[in-house]
């Protein structure tokens, strides 16, 4: 699979690695804007990419591409995306897919009416550890709750606090805890349990109105989850799901999912992910797996939970009055 890469940013970067690292795949091109050039050269000298260019238009007119990769700023995912799937590219979009729920159902519908595929780049569920936390939560009895915490002082939050507003911070493009890192969280637990009957956001607001940290509040018969992301403060990251038998524990961020045990009072078992070469290996090869066997159906189920998450973000930003854009 050929992917065509949009955007020079963090985030390419880790694309990029994931690329070289993953089977059948292969990166064919870098698209960036004119004022970044250079860092398109850069990449492609560093990665072996044959073409780079400057046009977002002429990029999609490239036959040689399978697929187009954006990772750019989350205020212009819907325009970029719109355009390739109007193309009748096949698309692999950075989290969040877009800024609204209304947005996001005009993107799946047409990648519908084309034919094409549509992917969410989520590291969570194509973890290898997801599908073994999937078969034991069965095992743990009747799930009362659920605790999710990623939580990072990011590198761009000291420059936040001297006035300097970087994407990640601004409120304007859809910045801040909740559309950055609760997402995982979120993917995360509506995976396992579905759409929740409530939702509700609390969040600690800086200076701009941007949300720097936050708890998620997910209502289901029976069981809540709550889920945690902060960029302005430290703590241990973690998922746990708590069962009447037992409970399913994450070591680190649920984003990776790198190590997961169960444990009953018939013993605990572990599961350890294997190495990659990127965090985003995993993702990768599912959907060159997914485009290489046609896999259309696969793709829409995937993007139809995606659709949800986004109906989520929506519906939890309103419930906490957080403005964005």
């Amino acid at each position: 699979m050929k992917a065509g890469i949009v955007g020079s940013g963090k985030i390419v970067k880790e694309c990029l690695r994931a690329i070289d690292g993953a089977a059948g795949v292969q990166a064919a091109a870098v698209c960036v804007r004119e004022g970044s050039r250079s860092k398109g050269k850069e990449l492609a000298e560093k990665h072996g990419i044959p073409l780079v260019c400057t046009d977002y238009e002429e990029f999609l007119k490239l036959d040689s591409l399978d697929i187009i990769y954006i990772g750019i700023i989350n205020s212009m995912h819907y325009e970029y995306a719109k355009k390739a799937l109007e193309h009748g590219k096949n698309v692999i979009l950075e989290k969040p897919m877009t800024t609204s729920a209304a947005e996001m159902a005009q993107l799946a519908g047409i990648a519908k009416e084309k034919g094409v595929f549509l992917f969410e780049a989520i590291t969570t569920l194509h973890y290898p550890t997801f599908a073994f936390i999937k078969e034991q939560i069965s095992n743990i009895g009747d799930i009362k709750m659920v605790q999710c915490n990623f939580s990072q002082y990011s590198t761009r939050y000291d420059n936040y606090l001297a006035g300097v507003v970087q994407p990640v911070f601004d409120p304007k493009l859809y910045g801040g805890a909740l559309y950055d890192i609760n997402v995982y969280n979120l993917h995360f637990v509506t995976a396992l349990f579905g759409r929740p009957e409530k939702i509700s956001y609390h969040y600690n607001s800086g200076y701009n109105g941007v949300d720097t940290s936050g708890t998620l509040i997910l209502e289901y018969p029976g069981m809540v989850a709550s889920c945690t992301a902060a960029k302005d403060s430290y703590s241990p990251c973690f998922g746990v799901i708590q069962g009447t038998k037992g409970y399913v524990q994450v070591d680190g961020s649920v984003s990776l999912c790198t190590l997961a045990r169960s444990v009953t009072d018939q013993g605990e078992l572990t599961f350890a992910c294997p190495e990659a070469a990127s965090r985003m290996c995993f993702e990768w090869e599912a959907f060159a797996d997914m485009y290489a066997r046609k896999d259309l159906e696969e793709c829409y189920k995937l993007l139809e939970h995606s659709v949800m998450v986004m109906e989520l973000l929506e519906a939890a930003r309103e419930n906490a009055g957080l403005r964005l854009g």
